[in-house]
């Protein structure tokens, strides 16, 4: 299986100047209305903050801190989780993005040439973008401002430019009706001279109507020390910054349209791919065909030419070739589908492994199983794994047949070959070949059926019912 990975980029080419991401993880995110620091709200499946993390070692940048607000051991997990060698640091008052880096100041002053300041809630940044500003920096400027051509600049600062100089970043009350007319806003990511760094920052002073320390100061403290300033660019939906859940359904829906353009320039075929949602570490063989209304949760892997028919939900799980899933398939973690096997309409699977060429053709659930290759399995066979208490495993051996409408209460086996009729309970082990029944001896009793329906009638009448 020649898979790929529909979320990964290789990486850019690494610089030998030594550098350090600093990447601002402290703000609570009061917009999103929720219990969980905005920065671990996922898309795709990974947090926002995971986003940012493996991008900065995508563009091969291996040394990283990463500022947080105090008592947030669940920001400091994620992060250890992305990048276990970075550093934290943490901000214990919120007096602006330069107060931020300088948070990190005990891992920029260990000599780094080069500093680049991200943002944890700006999470579609992309590798080839940070390789851009750090070649900014190699031009021998001392800051480097991240623009983008916004198509609706209020609000944004300007970045005010002359050629490839960066003359000043203007806030937008502060800015001028020229300045409000031009369309290069500021991201808010910068890359800095690692040598000057901190004597930039330390520089920035608080004077203004807010009483905070603003990063974007540094390019006139450094223009006013006659140093050079300029500016790189990316395409605004990269640089979209996260601060509520609206703006979080848009970074998903521009992080998707990622995703499944990767799918469809590597092989796989979507039928409707708007409809189509992917996790970011979604792995797709080649003439992999998926329908419409198809999700794919983490950790799936999908073989070639496999089958994925519309209204299926996969999640930790294997589908290897040839296989076809759904349509209105579960796939549920822990489960791996072998190839040729057939998982159809309606069936439910949680920790089961299914053998090569096996089918469960219609309305069935099967959870914490082994089924044999070239098993049949007929509609409405259910496992019954489960007690009330504790979980127990069914396994269905190679070419056996289970009629339809069955259950199997585990813990349980049935053997190679083995048949059950339809309708049964199977309590009892199957050996190979043997046909078993468990169901109750069917009754007949002649004119019982219009005895009732006069008996009814009359009651009716009489309103004696």
């Amino acid at each position: 299986m020649d898979s790929v990975r529909i979320g990964e980029t290789v990486g850019p080419k690494m610089t030998d100047k030594k550098c350090i991401a600093v990447v601002l993880a402290a703000g609570e995110g009061t917009r999103m209305k929720s219990d969980m620091p905005k920065v671990l709200h996922p898309i795709a499946g990974r947090s926002m903050l995971g986003h940012v993390l493996n991008t900065v070692q995508e563009a091969g940048i291996t040394d990283i801190a990463v500022v947080i607000g105090p008592n947030r051991d669940d920001v400091a997990a994620e992060i250890h989780k992305i990048a276990p060698n970075a550093s934290l640091h943490i901000q214990t008052e919120r007096l602006g993005t330069a107060h931020a880096v300088l948070a990190a100041r005990e891992s920029v002053r260990q000599g780094y040439d080069e500093v680049l300041v991200l943002f944890a809630d700006t999470p579609l940044i992309e590798p080839a973008t940070l390789l851009a500003m750090r070649a900014r920096l190699s031009e021998g400027n001392t800051v480097v401002a991240l623009g983008f051509e916004a198509q609706n600049p209020h609000g944004y600062g300007r970045l005010l430019v002359d050629g490839a100089s960066l003359v000043a970043i203007r806030e937008h009350k502060d800015a001028s009706e020229s300045e409000r007319r031009v369309t290069l806003c500021n991201s808010g990511l910068m890359a800095i001279d690692g040598k000057l760094a901190l004597g930039l920052l330390d520089s920035v002073e608080n004077q203004n109507t807010q009483k905070e320390y603003y990063l974007t100061d540094i390019v006139e403290i450094a223009r006013k020390a006659s140093a050079k300033t300029s500016y790189e660019t990316a395409p605004e939906s990269d640089v979209l910054g996260v601060n509520d859940r609206t703006q979080l359904a848009v970074a998903e829906g521009v992080l998707q349209n990622r995703l499944r353009k990767k799918a469809m320039m590597n092989g796989a075929t979507l039928a409707d791919p708007s409809t189509v949602y992917f996790s970011f570490d979604t792995q797709l063989g080649r003439d992999v065909v998926v329908e419409p209304n198809v999700i794919f949760g983490l950790n799936v892997v999908i073989g070639d030419k496999v089958q994925i028919h519309a209204f299926s939900h996969i999640e930790d799980a294997s589908i290897d070739s040839f296989a076809s899933v759904g349509p209105f398939a579960r796939i549920r973690p822990g489960s791996s589908v072998g190839q040729h096997a057939k998982i159809g309409n309606f069936v439910e699977l949680k920790k089961a492994n299914i053998g090569k060429g096996a089918k469960i053709s219609h309305l069935s659930y099967i959870g914490d199983a082994d089924v044999g290759a070239e098993a049949n399995i007929g509609a409405g066979t259910i496992t019954c794994n489960y007690d009330g208490f504790f979980k127990y495993k069914t396994v269905i051996g190679e070419g056996a047949f289970i009629g339809a409408n069955s259950s199997l209460v585990a813990p349980i086996k049935i053997g190679a070959g083995a048949y059950v009729g339809s309708g049964s309970v199977i309590t009892k082990e199957v050996a190979s070949d043997q046909l078993a029944v468990a169901r109750g001896k069917q009754i007949a009793k002649d004119g019982w059926g219009a005895q009732f329906r006069a008996t009814s009638e009359a009651k009716k009448k009489s309103g004696k019912a």
